[in-house]
């Protein structure tokens, strides 16, 4: 489903984006395997006297005379606390110029946006934490509907929050250690990162997702990057000023000077990166900012599928 983007700025509502995004995607998947999944209920079952009437279908009463209850595809609720890298990494690419081009943290912004919805609808409680150098925001998983706003309202504010060098290298480490403590066991973690953490050995990360681990969590790790120009290095023969979005130096040259060995080097990390994942038993996923968030919520409805809380 397309999205109207002059009813979404006229409602101004990250929500109203991710009801879009959901329902266009539910669409899709009642055209394939997945037919029959809703986001809401699976079938009615009659209701017995004694329940708890919040989901009694009124609209059928009226209609039959009889009292019906709403069977829920999962009768127990699901835990998901939803982590996100806001450092200065995360703002590329980024154009001064333009506020046209998304970016990893806008992307990322938008598919939580999306799974939060899809979270709520499924009466599921979901947890926000945002990380840079520091564990920035740290949010219980609730379902209530004043939570739900205000993960709306920070997943907003995060994207109307402009790129500054001075906003501190990543340390997904630190930040992935504490929320391995903080977050209910047995939870669901959805992790949205670019990893690239220039402020801590590579061990230390593999170290803090293995904690999640540990700690009986699930963990998916979106790899969010812009494929064309990070993993694939694909620029234009001609001089270019690349910028360290996180240290903020700065160096001139032509992509082909170095395009090479950068191959080599981002492909060796991407690779150990993804062996860590599954040794540690984490669904790796590819993120691609140019691809639409249907990368985003199949993984994450499969993996919901096949826990049970």
């Amino acid at each position: 489903m397309p999205i109207n983007r002059q009813e979404l700025q006229q409602y101004g509502h990250l929500e109203l984006m991710a009801r879009q995004v959901v329902e266009g995607f539910i669409t899709g998947l009642h055209k394939s395997p997945f037919h029959g999944f809703s986001v809401e209920f699976a079938e009615y079952r009659q209701y017995n006297q004694g329940e708890a009437i919040r989901y009694i279908d009124w609209r059928l009463y009226g209609k039959t005379d009889k009292l019906f209850v709403k069977r829920f595809e999962e009768e127990t609720n699901l835990r998901c606390q939803i982590v996100i890298d806001r450092s200065a990494s995360m703002y590329f690419p980024l154009d001064v110029k333009s506020k046209n081009i998304e970016s990893k943290l806008s992307f990322s912004a938008k598919a939580a946006a999306s799974l939060v919805y899809m979270l709520n609808k499924q009466r599921d409680a979901t947890g926000l934490s945002v990380f840079s150098d520091d564990l920035e925001i740290q949010t219980p998983a609730r379902s209530a509907g004043v939570h739900m706003a205000m993960l709306y309202a920070e997943l907003e504010k995060m994207m109307d929050t402009p790129w500054d060098q001075k906003q501190g290298e990543t340390n997904a480490a630190k930040s992935l250690h504490i929320i391995a403590e903080a977050v209910h066991k047995r939870s669901l973690v959805v992790i949205f990162s670019d990893m690239f953490d220039n402020g801590t050995d590579t061990e230390q990360i593999f170290s803090a997702l293995q904690h999640l681990k540990h700690n009986k969590h699930e963990v998916i790790l979106f790899h969010v990057t812009d494929k064309e120009k990070e993993l694939n290095f694909d620029y234009d023969n001609r001089p270019y000023k690349f910028v360290d979005m996180e240290s903020g130096e700065e160096i001139k040259l032509q992509p082909q000077q170095v395009k090479e060995k950068y191959l080599q080097h981002i492909q060796e990390f991407t690779q150990e990166l993804k062996l860590r994942c599954a040794q540690y038993h984490i669904d790796f996923v590819d993120a691609d900012i140019n691809q639409g968030y249907s990368q985003i919520l199949l993984p994450y409805l499969m993996k919901r599928t096949n826990m049970r809380v």
